[in-house]
Order: structure tokens, then sequence, then C-alpha cells
């Protein structure tokens, strides 16, 4: 008697929510004092409560949130904001077409719930599944921003409580998180020489630069440590 051939059986919902959640839940947790650092420093800018909370709930950037806020408490008109603002998340075209392939199938509406949680945090969780699995999850990526999503605007609201009755909360090192945060992501992918060179490449690169190209040295070390990883990547193959 020929076997019938079985098919994997979908993961259930409730099952899926918890392993999104446990995965992202090391990260949530790392990026609260940065969330803290976040709301406290847009009251000091001259923000309402209202104004700082909108800007995690609406812009949803940590880097680009800190520059815009010490640009606005600085006086500085609108463009250049805006401009700042871009030049910091850049890096998420990179990230979209990592995903690009895997996301063009799916409707609009996906595909814009997709992009607003695309964080580097929600990226490096669904690049991980992704490689565990040989597949991308959009369900398990969706939950996984969403659940840090309401960590940082949980991390800003409570710099927002904090901030206006502790002074000084800038100066009490809560940015460590931003460095802790970005280094737990990228060691567990430093898996090979091309990933190590080019980590080592791009950090180089944006200690040299930074003092003469301090508007774009972020892009320029990002591209030089792409180019470098995928040199190498060309020759091992």
């Amino acid at each position: 008697m020929m076997s019938e051939t079985r098919l994997p059986v979908p993961e259930r919902t409730g099952a899926l929510w918890w392993r999104a959640t446990l995965d992202m839940l090391p990260l949530s947790i790392s990026v609260i004092p940065w969330g803290i650092l976040c709301g406290a420093l847009a009251l000091q800018a001259g923000m309402s409560p209202l104004q700082a909370q909108l800007m995690s709930l609406l812009v949803y950037a940590g880097a680009a949130q800190l520059s815009a806020t010490t640009l606005f408490g600085a006086g500085t008109p609108l463009l250049p904001i805006m401009g700042s603002t871009m030049v910091i998340t850049s890096q998420h075209l990179l990230y979209g077409f990592t995903f690009r392939r895997d996301v063009l199938p799916l409707s609009l509406r996906w595909r814009a719930s997709l992009a607003f949680f695309l964080t580097d945090e929600m990226f490096a969780v669904a690049l991980k599944e992704r490689e565990r699995s040989g597949a991308f999850n959009p369900a398990y990526a969706l939950i996984a921003g969403f659940v840090f999503y309401l960590f940082w605007n949980l991390a800003t609201l409570l710099g927002i409580a904090a901030g206006q009755y502790i002074e000084g909360l800038d100066k009490m090192g809560l940015d460590f998180a931003i460095a802790a945060t970005f280094i737990a992501m990228t060691l567990p992918a430093m898996k090979n020489l091309p990933m190590v060179a080019a980590t080592l490449v791009s950090g180089g690169t944006a200690l040299v630069t930074k003092p003469l190209l301090a508007e774009i040295h972020i892009i320029v070390s990002a591209l030089a440590g792409m180019v470098v990883g995928y040199v190498l990547h060309r020759m091992r193959r």
C-alpha cells in the first residue's frame, strides 16, 4: 500500500505567540533603559507628555528619536530634523531588501504592518527564525515586532513619568543600553569570516569617519562593511 505524504502541521496561534514573545523578550528587556531615556529627554526638550509618548507610538525609531529630540530641543528647523531621521534609519532599506522576496507575495496590509514594526531587533529575530526554519514566517515576525513595540512604549511611558520627578535622568548612563542591545544582536551572527570582517570593518570605519563625516558616517561605515563581507563571501564560494 502506498503511504500517504503528510504535510507539516501549521503551528497553532497560541504557540506561535508564545514562541515569538520568548524569542523577542531578551532584546525587549535590554532596550528598556533606552526607552526610559527617550521619554525623559523628550520632556527636557520641551515636549508635553503626550507629545513624548506619540514619538514612540508613531515615529518608533530609537536612535532617530534621540537625535530628533536633541535637535528639537536646540530649536532646529523641521527639515534638518527629518533629514537626520532619514539618514539614521536608512539601514531599514537594507532590511527591506533582505526580506523583499518573502514579502512580495503578501497583501498590502501585511506588508504595511511588517514595515511599521520593522526595527533592528525585529529584523535580527525574524532573520534568525528564517535561517532556523528555512522560510520566512510573516506572522512570527509581526508578533515579535509587536511585542517589542509594546515594551518600547511602556519604557517610554516610564521615562516620561520618571522624568517629571527625577532630575538628571539623562546623566545616569542609561544610554549604555544602546550599545548593549546592538552587541547582543551582532555577536550571534558572527559565525564566519565574512560576517566577522564586515562587523570589524564597519566598526573601524565608523570610528575613523565620525569626526570627518558626522552626518553620514553610519551610512559610509555600513556600506564599507557590506562591500568587504560581500567580496569575502564571493571568494569563499
